[in-house]
């Protein structure tokens, strides 16, 4: 093998690489879930095993992943399109604490143990649970958490306020569509939103982006860029 041949696979693989990495989107380490973990791995393990093998080709490494890269480009548009397939393949936030309560099941379905739990929360700065609102696990492996009014940074207790916590805000509309699963969750009905947005001025649920809604402040909407590049939003 010449240097010449080590250069040219070094030079396709990294082209490749690049063009995969750009059709798949940007995504911060903090984003990537369990399977795009998987398949950056694998596209680097097609790279490093190639480069010193006689046998394998610059071409040979460049044809490996761009069909890797069709078939995680094909996933991606299923998970896009179809929750199920999204779900099944890049999984979805679990809900461990609510109101102040824990969910058990949910806790030993992601195999948390306490401790586990107590040190991820202080690593968000948090060191008790009594300060712990909600809390929920992302499906990279992140916790997302809403602490109670009380135990803020600046706390209403300081200033002898007391003030109501906020609910749970449930996105409904996601791109379009209705979460079905969010809406059964809630105890919400499909009829009840579709009056519920006509009311907010929207006839049609595919010109809604985004749409999210809590008890206390009722809907909060963007809808899909106007031809004229604006946004629509709703409260």
């Amino acid at each position: 093998m010449t240097y010449l041949d080590i250069g040219l696979k070094l030079f396709f693989g990294l082209i490749a690489l690049l063009a995969v990495t750009r059709l798949l989107g940007k995504k911060e380490m903090s984003q990537l879930t369990p399977f795009d973990f998987i398949y950056s791995i694998v596209l680097g393990g097609i790279l490093e095993e190639s480069i010193y093998d006689d046998k394998v080709s610059a071409l040979h490494v460049w044809f490996a992943v761009a069909v890797w890269g069709l078939l995680l480009f094909i996933i991606e548009k299923l998970t896009k399109r179809y929750d199920k397939v999204r779900i099944y393949l890049k999984g979805e936030p679990s809900i461990l604490i609510r109101d102040g309560q824990f969910n058990i099941k949910a806790l030993e379905a992601n195999h948390l143990e306490m401790e586990q739990l107590r040190s991820m929360l202080r690593h968000e700065g948090v060191f008790s649970l009594q300060e712990v609102r909600d809390l929920y696990l992302e499906p990279g492996g992140t916790i997302s958490l809403k602490k109670y009014a009380k135990h803020g940074s600046v706390t209403p207790a300081m200033l002898n306020l007391e003030p109501a916590d906020e609910p749970l805000n449930f996105l409904f509309v996601d791109e379009g569509k209705i979460n079905e699963e969010i809406l059964k969750y809630v105890g919400k009905s499909k009829d009840w939103l579709y009056e519920e947005l006509q009311k907010e001025g929207y006839s049609n649920v595919e010109e809604v982006l985004y749409a999210e809604w809590s008890e206390s402040n009722g809907f909060f909407i963007k809808s899909y860029p106007t031809d004229n590049g604006n946004e629509g939003e709703g409260n």
